[in-house]
């Protein structure tokens, strides 16, 4: 039975102990090798670490800092500190030292919970503010320049509009912000996913984005806990060798995941099988055995994913727009959502059954989007305004007030368009857009889809050098050796090959592209992309500098 619940107050507290009291013998969190507890055992963790914390001299306000991978003593951590008025830092567990120290000396962070894994980056950091340091994997002290006193933390009065968190997004623009969420944004968001896809106890997420994300934040963690389900944390990597195993021991009901996940399944299990010879390529190009492929294809995935699955949300980034017709075509429960840390994060989303080709959906229940002076394509900047938006950026009133604009408007920074059904079409960054000599707008969003449909592209990114437009690419090498294997005795007829290979592969993606947006040039990248949480590439780090 799916019902809707109506919190008291819109706070992470009231949240928690709605849960605990509600759900007090339902599993709540567990690695997926471990042994779960139930909501009743969490709710005294969680009332245990607040002891703690009170017993270092913490109160109401103080801002507590934790950088971890993911784990159930991360769920502990944040509502023993939510819960009591204080206000909680999650730090990316991809920062580096320098991006940590800055984090933790911004906001001021008194206490630090970090990881038996990541303490050795933090180790000798010189924060001055930071008073207390504990080992998040059990709760020990590692060091303190305060004596601990026997308090209690007890009952503490939070109220929807206090601040619940400080967010520091890695982003693709280089220096951080800190994102300032309320507890009525982060709560709102929570609640709202009910109406995009209905939950209840019996429901099963397996976690694996970092939950300092406010994606995973919100939607792997916040909602489940507030209906009562249970949440298996993967303890390695979300590779093919740690994720199979889980889905099969697991078999979740609810997932989310970044596209590039997706992607790597499609290209390996899809697009790698039916581009081995010309016969199964020329199959594959015709619709009507396409999507039978796609078909048999999905109820094999389907299974992989351990046969019960309701819900697989995809967000943080654009979706290739081949794999999303795959993931249509196969029947796959996939949804798709939009959204910023600034929002903390979801702005729109569509459910399974709501998906539409190229569509993030429709702007979720008590948010307003408009399309701000869009052109006569019907493309302007996207504004949000609803109790999803941020109180504005930490210590930066400058920053807050480019984005929040008048009347609550809240400035999303992304182009994009709304059909005559209200639903939202995403078009990429406002500040990625390049535009060409004649005036044109160019999306290297667009351009780096066609690019990474090709079989031996692993991922792209188009820039503008010069005045032309070049793409950076990292290649399958190890698909290409194998298109190549004759030839390894002749290494400088493979040589010549292989720029064949390039000058044919620039000249077919070209023909794919319309006029203005050609490539001049592809580069091959010898390293992967460095990327944020959500996966995006950070583009700024491959950006030349105009003079």
């Amino acid at each position: 039975m799916h019902k809707e619940i109506h919190l008291q107050s819109q706070t992470l507290k009231c949240l928690i102990e709605n849960s605990v009291n509600s759900y007090p013998q339902n599993q709540s969190i567990s690695f997926v090798e471990g042994q779960p507890i139930n909501y009743a055992q969490l709710g005294k963790e969680i009332e245990r670490t607040a002891d703690l914390l009170s017993a270092y001299g913490l109160k109401k306000g103080d801002t507590v800092a934790l950088f971890s991978h993911n784990m159930p003593n991360w769920v502990i951590a944040f509502f023993a500190v939510v819960s009591k008025g204080l206000i909680i830092v999650p730090i990316l567990p991809d920062f580096s030292a320098d991006e940590t120290k800055n984090v933790l000396e911004h906001s001021e962070s008194i206490v630090l919970f970090v990881s038996e894994r990541l303490f050795p980056r933090i180790e000798n950091l010189p924060v001055p503010t930071l008073k207390t340091i504990i080992k998040l994997d059990n709760f020990s002290v590692i060091k303190s320049e305060t004596e601990p006193v026997e308090k209690k933390a007890g009952n503490v009065q939070v109220d929807e509009s206090d601040i619940a968190s400080i967010i520091y997004t890695s982003g693709t623009t280089g220096r951080s912000k800190g994102v300032v969420l309320t507890h009525n944004n982060m709560t709102f968001v929570a609640a709202t996913s009910f109406d995009v896809f209905p939950i209840n106890h019996e429901d099963v997420f397996l976690s694996f984005l970092p939950l300092s994300h406010t994606y995973e934040n919100a939607i792997g963690m916040l909602y489940p806990i507030m209906y009562g389900a249970s949440i298996y944390y993967l303890e390695k990597p979300p590779t093919a060798a740690a994720l199979l195993p889980a889905l099969a021991k697991i078999r979740p009901t609810m997932m989310l995941s970044v596209p590039l996940i997706m992607e790597k399944i499609y290209k390996v299990q899809v697009q790698g099988k039916f581009a081995k010879n010309h016969f199964t390529r020329m199959i594959y190009k015709t619709p009507l055995f396409r999507i039978l492929i796609h078909r048999i294809a999905g109820k094999k995935l389907y299974q992989t994913f351990g046969g019960r699955l309701k819900f697989f949300g995809i967000g943080g980034a654009k979706i290739d727009a081949r794999v999303e017709r795959f993931l249509k075509e196969a029947r796959m429960p996939y949804a798709i959502g939009y959204g910023l840390t600034e929002t903390a994060p979801l702005i729109a989303g569509a459910a399974p059954h709501q998906t539409k080709l190229h569509s993030t959906g429709f702007a979720i229940r008590g948010v307003e989007l408009k399309i701000h002076e869009p052109n006569e394509k019907g493309i302007g900047e996207i504004w949000a305004k609803g109790p999803n938006v941020m109180l504005g950026y930490y210590k930066n009133p400058e920053a807050t007030a480019e984005v929040l604009v008048e009347n609550g408007w809240f400035r999303t920074g992304d182009y994009g368009r709304m059909d005559r059904h209200k639903r939202l079409f995403i078009k990429g960054r406002m500040k990625n857009i390049i535009v060409s000599a004649s005036g044109e707008n160019i999306y290297p969003e667009d351009i780096e889809s066609v690019i990474n449909n090709n079989q031996y592209v692993l991922e792209s990114l188009v820039v503008e050098e010069d005045g032309y437009l070049v793409a950076k690419v990292l290649l399958d090498l190890e698909a290409l050796e194998k298109h190549y294997e004759q030839l390894k005795s002749i290494i400088d007829e493979k040589k010549l090959q292989y720029h064949e290979w390039m000058t044919h592969f620039t000249k077919e993606i070209n023909e794919k592209l319309n006029k203005f947006s050609q490539l001049k040039r592809v580069d091959v990248m010898h390293e992967p992309f460095e990327k944020t949480a959500s996966q995006k590439i950070k583009r700024f780090l491959y950006t030349k500098k105009k003079k």
